[in-house]
């Protein structure tokens, strides 16, 4: 059997990141394929438990070095009770987020720096890295205005500072692996931003596609 394929969903808040992921899923299902529909932080029971500290109560309630490490704990056990089973069985899964948000949030963001996220990343995950990585992007107002409307929560609070820095740090891993990553302009309607997401999928993993 062969290896599954790993593609993940980012972006900043209100890039609409979770409706993409499933409908992604959807789209795959289409093909006939196995797919595991995730997310993170989250995706098993553990790591579920994990989120529901990081994304309740105020902004700084904890500081970029405990987060990146809850965000770690959540990404290791949803890494070894989910996405490496799934991928070993020849699925594909696609994540609404992974190692990027926590490169993006806490390590540009928040100021912790890349060399300590890399390093905390290689202790988690090793050798994991996504097939294909889609970048959602759109301008800090539209995104907040957005995540606003259906409810803020506590990073939507963290002030446009916060959120123009992080959109700044998904733009610049993009530019570093563009082999792997691909942004898209967010701010078309569901349906144009969803075909070319699916564009992107068929360019990048085409011949993984049974059609």
């Amino acid at each position: 059997m062969s290896r599954g394929r790993f593609i993940t969903i980012e972006g900043g808040e209100g890039t609409a990141k979770s409706t993409h992921a499933k409908l992604l899923c959807d789209a795959l299902r289409a093909q006939g394929l196995a797919v595991v529909c995730t997310r993170e932080p989250g995706g098993s029971p553990g790591a579920e438990e994990i989120r529901r500290l990081l994304v309740s109560g105020e902004p700084d309630r904890w500081d970029a070095m405990t987060e990146a490490l809850l965000f770690c704990a959540a990404r290791r056990d949803h890494l070894v009770k989910t996405v490496q089973p799934a991928l070993a069985r020849g699925e594909w899964v696609v994540s609404d987020r992974f190692a990027d948000s926590t490169a993006a949030y806490q390590g540009f963001a928040q100021g912790l720096g890349q060399d300590v996220v890399e390093r905390l990343h290689e202790m988690v995950a090793g050798g994991c890295v996504p097939d294909l990585t889609v970048i959602l992007d759109v301008p800090v107002d539209v995104g907040l205005a957005r995540a606003n409307e259906r409810g803020g929560g506590r990073y939507e609070r963290m002030g446009a500072r916060f959120h123009q820095r992080l959109r700044e740090g998904y733009l610049d891993i993009a530019r570093r692996e563009p082999g792997r990553c691909v942004v898209i302009d967010a701010r078309a309607d569901p349906d144009t931003v969803h075909a070319a997401v699916v564009a992107v999928v068929r360019e990048r993993l085409g011949e993984y596609l049974l059609s």
